[in-house]
C-alpha cells in the first residue's frame, strides 16, 4: 500500500510507488471490462471532487473509479458553492473534513493549491492538476498505457511535443519516465519550451529530430487559455512545423505509440489519420485513466498514512 497521505506529484514519488500503482491498475482494469469482478472495497469511503477548472476525462474517471470501488462520490459544484461567496480554499477543506470526507480530489489553476489543501486537512488529497505544475494521475495513466505495449521503460525513447511551457502533463511525465529509465525529449516552438531545460532532458525545436527512432510520441494540447501572448504566428504555421502527421511518424519506429492527454485539437497537434490510426492509443489512455485512479483510491484509502 502507498505509505503516504496524499498524491500531489511524481516529483516526490519513488520508482517503487509508481510501479506499485501500475501493478494494482492492471487488476483494476479487469474490473472495468468485467463488472461482475467489482468489489465494494471502499463502500465506507466518502470522496469529494473539487474542480476549479473545467474537466471531462479526469473528473469523470475519478467519479467512476470511486463508484466502481463502492465509494460515495460527491462533486462540489464550485459555481454554486460558498467559494463564490468568498470562502477560502482552506476553510472549504476544513468544512469538508468536518463532514467526514476522506478523500479530496482537486484541480486548481494555482500552482501548489493541492499542497496547501493537503497541509490543512485530515483527508487524503489527490492533485488532479495544479496550474502548470503537475498532473500526476495523467502521467501515471500514460505510464500504465506504455507498460501494456512495451516490455521495459529502460532505454525507451519518448518524444513529448507541443506546448511544453504550460504543460503540467509534460512535467509529471518527465519525472515518472526518468525514474523508470526512459530517455525523454521535449519538442516544440522555442517560445513554448519555457524552462524545459530545468527538467534535465533533451529539448529541441526540430520535430523530426525529436521523433527519430522514437518508441512513443506524445502530443500536447496548445493551451491558449494559459498564454498571455501569442507564442507562434498562427495555427497554420504550428500545424506545418510541429503537427504530428503520417509523414512525421515515418521518422519514428514502426511500432511507435501515439499518445495525447486530450482534449485533442484535431488537425493541429495531431492529424485525424494519426489520431484514428493503428498506432494511436489515445482511447486506451481514457480507459486506463479509470483503472489508474481506481488503483490510487484503493491504495490511499486502504494504506495511506493519515
Amino acid at each position: 500500500m502507498l505509505n503516504r497521505k496524499d498524491v500531489l506529484g511524481l516529483r516526490d514519488m519513488s520508482k517503487e510507488e509508481i510501479l506499485e500503482i501500475l501493478s494494482v491498475a492492471k487488476e483494476m482494469k479487469q474490473r472495468i471490462d468485467h463488472p461482475h469482478l467489482r468489489v465494494d472495497e471502499l463502500r465506507h469511503t466518502s470522496i469529494v471532487t473539487l474542480f476549479y477548472e473545467n474537466s471531462t476525462r479526469t473528473k469523470t474517471s475519478f467519479a467512476l473509479a470511486g463508484k466502481y470501488l463502492g465509494a460515495t462520490v460527491q462533486d462540489l459544484g464550485i459555481a454554486t458553492s460558498s467559494v463564490n461567496k468568498g470562502e477560502s480554499l482552506i476553510d472549504t477543506g476544513k468544512t469538508l473534513d468536518q463532514m467526514g470526507i476522506e478523500v479530496m480530489i482537486m484541480r486548481n489553476s494555482l500552482t501548489g493549491a493541492p499542497h496547501v489543501l493537503a497541509r490543512n486537512v485530515n483527508a487524503h488529497v489527490i492533485n488532479a492538476g495544479d496550474g502548470s505544475n503537475e498532473h500526476p494521475t495523467q502521467a501515471l495513466l500514460d505510464l500504465f498505457t506504455i507498460s501494456e505495449y512495451k516490455k521495459s521503460f529502460e532505454g525507451l525513447k519518448v518524444a513529448i511535443i507541443g506546448d511544453i511551457s504550460h504543460s503540467r502533463v509534460a512535467r509529471s511525465n518527465v519525472f515518472g519516465l526518468q525514474k523508470l529509465g526512459a530517455d525523454v525529449t521535449l519538442a516544440g516552438p522555442s517560445t513554448l519550451l519555457g524552462s524545459a531545460q530545468l527538467l534535465k532532458v533533451k529539448t529541441t525545436s526540430d520535430i523530426k529530430e525529436a521523433v527519430k527512432d522514437a518508441d512513443v510520441v506524445m502530443g500536447l494540447r496548445i493551451q491558449f487559455e494559459r498564454q498571455k501572448t501569442t507564442n507562434f504566428p498562427g495555427i497554420g504555421e504550428y500545424r506545418e512545423l510541429f503537427g504530428i502527421n503520417r509523414e512525421i511518424l515515418k521518422y519514428a519506429k514502426k511500432d511507435v505509440l501515439v499518445m495525447h492527454p486530450g482534449p485533442v485539437n484535431r488537425g493541429v497537434e495531431l492529424s485525424t489519420d494519426v489520431i484514428d490510426g493503428g498506432n494511436s492509443v489515445i482511447n486506451i489512455q481514457v480507459k486506463n485513466g479509470v483503472a489508474v485512479r481506481m488503483a490510487i483510491l484503493k491504495l490511499l484509502a486502504k494504506g495511506g498514512n493519515q
